[in-house]
Formats: structure tokens, C-alpha cells, sequence
């Protein structure tokens, strides 16, 4: 299976994120992820590992917007020119402000302004690498986009080992670790060959894809997620949001409880991917969170390794060509080999 991965994603390394409650911690979106899942990749002897191509801003400009993507690029040094009235080390952007609900005001002048109406909310701080690494995640999904489009097998099936995570990225705002939302831009670079399924497996809800797809048919997104009314991003991903415009019934959230288990899991999974079928699309792209495994410091699903690695079976049982894009998944110790588990179906068919 080609793995494709960019070693740029180390030069996004926030030193800390604002977690629950206020508290200032060392970030759980660390480079270290991409080295344990790389291990288990080369131990495993099945996988080549090749650079992405770069594909320029036009496939990101579709998704994302203009002034957002422009914010994204520049924000950082941006930043370490705007004088200040506190001399502090400036090794992240984050602001303090925030737009109330329902604001539909001036986009601010200022760059802790800007930060505030970009951002969602206090862990996707941007760094000196970020823009870098966040170009070369999304790169790696249009590379695999790109392989799908162009293999001359049956059921073609690549990964993109993306760093930073995407799916949290809306149109306009980044959040939750993720600022290019790299399965939304591959999904959408896809739809020029034909229809396109979006499935979401990580833990926390999809909500910028979402946001990007919810008013169109050709990319039909589905999301199995904890509940947002007890788990993060709490104001997207419930059960009656399910598209609007010529959007309407193409997208669908499944809210899953604290605690379900591989069988309630799998079970809800059917649902989905007879959505998926009924469809009938010319691609799957898949967000793949291992952040559902039972022991991830983030996570309140339960799935086993062995019960990630049946989803990976379902999944691979509809014979689509395939895109798995890396979203989240925090236990560093089990990462490795819960994403080998969960790529070992699409060897098989």
C-alpha cells in the first residue's frame, strides 16, 4: 500500500495547548504520533512510504477561504512584528477574544482580532511550521487522491499519514488541532472523476467537514462520533443535522454514548455504510481517528485494537477505492499498531 508522508509535519510542534477548563498543558498533538506509526509501517514491510507531490493552493482555495487560508500563512510572523504591551516569548499564536454568537461584524485589523474570528478555540495554536506542515498534510491527501484517480487496479486503497489532523478545520476557522481540512480537499479534488463518500471514524464529531459539505449531494459525509452534548466540539455533530439546500439528507452525525463498545460500535457502523452503498460513489475517503482505541488519554469509546481492525474489514468490504486520511489517536504507545490493524483489510481484498 503507498503510505504517503511528509517529514514537514515536525516543523509544527506547539510547546502547549489551553485544555479543559483553562489549564495550559503540553499538547497531545505531537510529532512523536507520526514516528510510532511510521514503525509499525516499516516493521510491518508492507507499506512504501513516498513524499507527496505539491499541488499548489487551488485544491485547498476550493475548500477553504481565501482570507482564512491567508490568515493561516501569515498569521505567525504577522504576529512577531505587531509590538505589544507585555514582552513575552512568543512561541504560539493563540488570542484571548473570541466573536459572541451570532456576530456578523467587521473582519479586525489586528492580528490577535483576526486570530479570534479564525480560530474556534484554544488547541490549534499556530507556530513558525505550522502553515509548512499543514500544506504538506494536505498534500499527502491529494497525492492519495491523486494515486486513486490514476491506478489501474481494482479497488485501489492508499493512506495519507497527514500531521497536522484536518477534520476539525472548517471553511474559515481552524480548531482542534487541525487548520486544512486534508480528507475535505482530497474529497473535493475527487469529485471531478465522480461521486464522493466522506466517512469520519475518529472520536470527536467531523464538524468542519461538516461545514464544507453540508449544502452539497456530490460528497456524501457521514460521521460516527461521541455525543456532542458531554464531548468536544459540543456545538456540532447532532443526530438532526443532516444537510441542507441541495445538501439536504447528504449528510448524516451517529452520536455514540460514553463507553460504547466494539459491537455497539460496529453495529452503528452498519448503518452508515449501508448509507454508503445506496449512494453508490466512485470513492471513499475515510478520516481515520484511532482516538476511538478504549486506552486513548482523549477518548471515552472503547474500541479494542481487535475491534478497530473489523472496522477496517467493513469498511474494506464495500471494494471502493479508497483514501484512509490520519486524523486523531493519542496513545502513542498502541498508534502504531491500531493503524496497522486497521490497514491490514484493504491488503487482503
Amino acid at each position: 500500500m503507498n503510505v504517503y508522508y511528509s517529514e514537514a509535519h515536525a516543523l509544527h510542534n506547539p510547546a502547549f495547548e489551553i485544555f479543559d477548563g483553562g489549564e495550559r498543558i503540553a499538547s497531545f498533538e505531537v510529532p512523536q504520533r507520526m514516528e510510532r506509526i511510521l514503525v509499525a509501517l516499516r516493521q510491518d514491510g508492507r507499506f512504501e512510504i513516498l513524499p507527496p507531490e505539491e499541488f499548489g493552493l487551488q485544491p485547498i482555495r476550493a475548500v477553504h477561504d481565501e482570507s482564512y487560508l491567508h490568515f493561516l500563512q501569515n498569521a505567525y510572523q504577522e504576529w512577531l512584528a505587531t509590538p505589544l504591551d507585555a514582552d513575552y516569548e512568543r512561541n504560539a499564536l493563540l488570542p484571548a477574544t473570541f466573536p459572541p454568537a451570532g456576530w456578523r461584524g467587521h473582519i479586525p485589523k489586528s492580528i490577535l482580532g483576526r486570530a479570534g474570528y479564525y480560530m474556534m478555540d484554544l488547541s490549534a495554536p499556530i507556530g513558525a511550521g505550522t502553515w509548512q506542515a499543514a500544506l504538506a498534510s494536505a498534500y499527502c491527501a491529494l497525492s492519495g487522491a491523486k494515486f486513486l484517480a490514476q491506478a489501474n487496479i481494482l479497488s485501489p486503497a492508499a493512506f495519507a499519514l497527514c500531521r497536522p489532523p484536518g477534520h476539525h478545520a472548517g471553511r474559515a476557522y481552524c480548531g482542534g488541532y487541525c487548520y486544512i481540512n486534508n480528507a475535505a480537499v482530497a474529497a473535493h479534488w475527487l469529485t471531478q472523476f465522480g461521486k464522493v463518500a466522506l466517512l469520519d471514524v475518529d472520536y470527536h464529531a467531523g464538524n468542519g467537514t461538516q461545514d464544507i459539505f453540508y449544502q452539497r449531494a456530490d460528497v456524501l459525509t457521514l460521521s460516527l462520533h461521541a455525543d456532542p452534548d458531554y464531548e468536544y466540539p459540543y456545538y456540532s455533530g447532532y443526530a438532526d443535522e443532516i444537510g441542507t439546500g441541495t445538501g439536504w439528507g447528504y449528510h448524516r452525525n451517529f452520536p455514540l454514548s460514553i463507553g460504547t463498545d466494539d459491537e455497539s460500535y460496529l453495529a452503528v457502523l452498519q448503518e452508515a455504510l449501508q448509507m454508503i452503498r445506496a449512494y453508490a460513489p466512485q470513492f471513499l475517503v475515510i478520516s481515520a481517528g484511532m482516538d476511538v482505541y478504549g486506552e486513548d488519554p482523549l477518548g471515552k469509546i472503547r474500541l479494542s485494537t481487535g475491534g478497530i481492525a473489523r472496522l477496517g474489514e467493513y469498511i474494506a468490504a464495500l471494494s471502493l477505492p479508497t483514501l484512509i486520511v490520519m486524523e486523531g489517536g493519542y496513545n502513542t504507545a498502541a498508534l502504531g499498531q491500531n493503524i496497522v490493524s486497521f490497514l491490514e483489510a484493504f491488503h487482503a481484498r
